[in-house]
């Protein structure tokens, strides 16, 4: 695929919404292998999303992130320990470097929103009841001199919020 340079042949009325349901011309698409098959071929441009195949390349629209993870489970093995995510579609997405983890918060409400990458450009939003279990793994640990909550995978620490910003929150 990312040998692929088709033509751009428009949009298609293809939209993700929020909670990672697929719609087509504002239906949704109920079959889940269908769902996955464009899945597979969706990449991200400029902040664009398209559905890319060796012979034409099609936009579409995305309200957020085009998936969701919707658990985790914490596993060790060697002596390490992995937290290891799946997607609405079937995705498994090991917490690391080259999949990490990053949190917006929504300006207005400064409420977090938790993504994970699953793949060159694009995310999966980690939904509440796993972000909520995902602070219950958290811990505290120096990062560039300042305290930070956050979380480990495969030896790597992710930083969630500075140790003094939590203490300001929870005043």
């Amino acid at each position: 695929m990312k040998n692929w340079n088709p033509p751009y042949c428009g949009e298609i009325d293809m939209r993700i919404s929020t909670d990672g349901t697929w719609f087509y011309c504002g239906s949704p698409i109920g079959r889940k292998n269908l769902v996955k098959l464009f899945s597979s071929i969706l990449i991200k441009e400029n902040d664009k999303y398209f559905l890319i195949t060796p012979v034409e390349k099609v936009g579409i629209k995305v309200d957020d992130v085009p998936f969701i993870a919707v658990d985790f489970e914490k596993i060790k093995e060697n002596k390490k320990t992995y937290l290891v995510f799946y997607t609405n579609i079937e995705e498994t997405i090991i917490l690391s470097k080259a999949n990490p983890f990053r949190i917006a918060f929504n300006k207005n409400t400064q409420e977090p929103s938790p993504y994970i990458l699953v793949r060159k450009d694009i995310e999966a939003k980690i939904d509440r009841k796993s972000f909520y279990r995902l602070l219950d793994l958290a811990e505290y640990s120096k990062l560039e001199g300042k305290e930070w909550l956050g979380i480990y995978s495969d030896s790597i620490f992710f930083p969630i919020i500075l140790r003094e910003q939590l203490d300001k929150e929870l005043i």
